[in-house]
C-alpha cells in the first residue's frame, strides 16, 4: 500500500531532522576546525619531491585516533538503513524542492558525487600492489578496499574477511586509503547540512527548531551540580518518581549522625 503524501512528508521530515543532529556532529569534530585542511584531506593531496633517480611521495596524516572518532561520527551517514543517512537527506531536501528550479539537478549531482565516492563498487583512485620476489606471490588492492578495510576491520567492527584480505597492505595503506574517504565525506555532509540551514531559513522544510540548535557534543566534561543529598538503610523504598515524595526512612546527610543501621556520618560526625 503507498504510503499517503503527509506520511511521505513526515518520513522525509523525519530524516531530515536525524541527519541534520548527526551533521552537526560531525561539524564539530576537531578535524573540521580548518575548513581548508579538510578539504585538502579529503582531496587525498600528496607531495611529490624528485631528486635526481629518487622519487619520494609523502603524505601528511592527521593522528590515527584522531580519525577514527570522526568515522565513527561519519559512519551512520553512509549506511543507507539508517535514518540519518546522507543519501536519505539528499532524496528529502529532492522532495522538498521539487518545485524549486536546479534543486533536481543539484540532489541528483550530489547523489552521483557520493556514491561515486562511497559506495563498494566505487572507482579507485589507486591500487597498491605487492609482490613476493621469492616465492612470486603477488597481491593487489585498491585505495577504496583498503579504505573499507579499515573502517571495518580496524575500527568498528573486525570483519575478518576484510583484515584477511587487506592485511598484507599493513595498517599504515588501510589507514592512508581511508583518511581521504573518511574527510570527504565530513566535507560533504557539512556543505549539505549549511544547505539544509539555508532552506530551513526560507521555510521550505519546516524542521524543528531544535534540531539546529540542540546540544550534539559535550563542550565540558566535567560533571558537577548542586544536589540534596539523602541517606537510607539498605532496603529502604525509593520514590516511585522524580516529583513524589519521599517514603519514610530518608535522612538528609547534613542532618545524619553516625549510626548502625547505615555506618554513614554527617556534618557533625567525626
Amino acid at each position: 500500500m503507498a504510503a499517503s503524501s503527509h506520511e511521505m512528508e513526515q518520513r522525509h521530515r523525519s530524516n531530515l531532522e536525524a541527519f541534520v543532529l548527526r551533521a552537526r556532529r560531525v561539524e564539530k569534530h576537531s578535524l573540521a576546525a580548518d575548513w581548508n585542511e579538510l578539504v585538502a584531506l579529503g582531496s587525498g593531496s600528496l607531495k611529490v619531491t624528485m631528486t635526481g633517480e629518487q622519487t619520494v611521495v609523502r603524505q601528511e596524516l592527521p593522528p590515527e585516533e584522531l580519525v577514527e572518532s570522526a568515522a565513527a561520527r561519519v559512519r551512520p551517514l553512509l549506511l543507507e538503513e539508517d535514518p540519518c543517512s546522507y543519501l536519505k537527506a539528499l532524496a528529502a531536501v529532492g522532495y522538498f524542492c521539487r518545485d524549486l528550479p536546479g534543486e533536481t539537478s543539484e540532489v541528483k549531482a550530489k547523489r552521483a558525487e557520493w556514491q561515486a565516492r562511497t559506495k563498494p563498487t566505487a572507482d579507485s583512485g589507486y591500487t597498491v600492489m605487492l609482490a613476493n620476489t621469492t616465492t612470486g606471490r603477488t597481491a593487489s588492492l585498491t585505495d577504496h578496499d583498503l579504505a573499507w578495510a579499515w573502517i571495518y576491520g580496524d575500527v568498528v567492527h573486525h570483519d575478518p574477511r576484510r583484515r584477511r584480505e587487506a592485511d598484507p597492505f599493513g595498517l599504515a595503506e588501510r589507514f592512508r586509503a581511508a583518511v581521504p574517504l573518511i574527510t570527504w565525506a565530513m566535507v560533504a555532509a557539512i556543505e549539505l547540512l549549511n544547505h539544509i540551514r539555508a532552506l530551513q531559513h526560507d521555510s521550505i522544510l519546516g524542521l524543528r527548531p531544535e534540531v539546529l540548535d540542540q546540544e550534539v557534543v559535550l563542550c565540558s566534561t566535567t560533571w558537577e551540580h548542586a544536589a540534596q543529598a539523602l541517606t537510607a538503610p539498605l532496603g529502604t523504598l525509593a520514590p516511585e518518581h522524580a516529583l513524589s515524595p519521599l517514603p519514610g526512612g530518608w535522612t538528609s546527610l547534613q542532618d545524619c549522625r553516625p549510626c548502625s543501621s547505615c555506618g554513614a556520618a554527617g556534618a557533625g560526625g567525626r
